[in-house]
């Protein structure tokens, strides 16, 4: 996604992935959504946004995520926090997860 950052123009890799999770999972499904966004936003310099949401729709929720360039992204999966915190999110998950990947519309 090409934005404006501080004047300068930059291309982000920016995706949102929407999940449904166990009713039963949610308080456990929130604290670590909130983890994860605490340390990922605190420790990951090329972390443009980062962001849980809860949909409208029962037990479904969205992250927004956005890196410098993909090689953050990736870079993002193999921090400590990230292997830690997402097998804790995973189980809460009753199989349903979307990735979609934003780009601007003059791309």
């Amino acid at each position: 996604m090409s934005q404006l950052v501080k004047g300068e123009r930059i291309m982000a890799f920016t995706f949102i992935a929407r999940m449904k999770i166990h009713p039963e999972k949610r308080d456990t499904f929130v604290e670590a959504c909130q983890e994860l966004e605490k340390a990922t936003l605190e420790n990951e310099e090329g972390c443009l946004y980062y962001k849980f949401y809860k949909l409208r729709d029962e037990n479904s929720y969205a992250v927004i995520e956005s890196f410098e360039n993909e090689e953050l992204d990736e870079a993002h999966q193999q921090t400590q926090h990230f292997k830690d915190i997402v097998p804790k999110l995973m189980e809460c998950l009753d199989g349903t997860y979307v990735r979609e990947f934003l780009d601007p519309l003059d791309s």
